[in-house]
């Protein structure tokens, strides 16, 4: 089984990494709007950094709640 359909099979049948997928979306789409702007002032530059470090602990927990699974098959 490879690392997508690992991902799809977790998304339909396990909640926890659904949500940590749904949350690491929302932090995508809310980079994405920030680098829209153009010239971002240090406020922004802030929340960017911090969505970031957000975004990357949820992709961290994503592969921890995968290889648990694959480990447990």
């Amino acid at each position: 089984m490879d690392e997508q359909e690992v991902k799809e099979l977790l998304l339909r049948e396990n909640a926890e990494f659904r949500r940590a997928y749904e949350d690491h979306q929302a932090c995508e789409k809310a980079i994405d709007t920030i680098r829209g702007k153009g010239h971002l002032s240090p406020a922004d530059a802030d929340v960017e950094r911090e969505l970031k470090k957000q975004k990357l602990a949820l992709k961290d927990r994503m592969y921890r709640l995968m290889a648990d699974y694959l480990r447990a098959r």
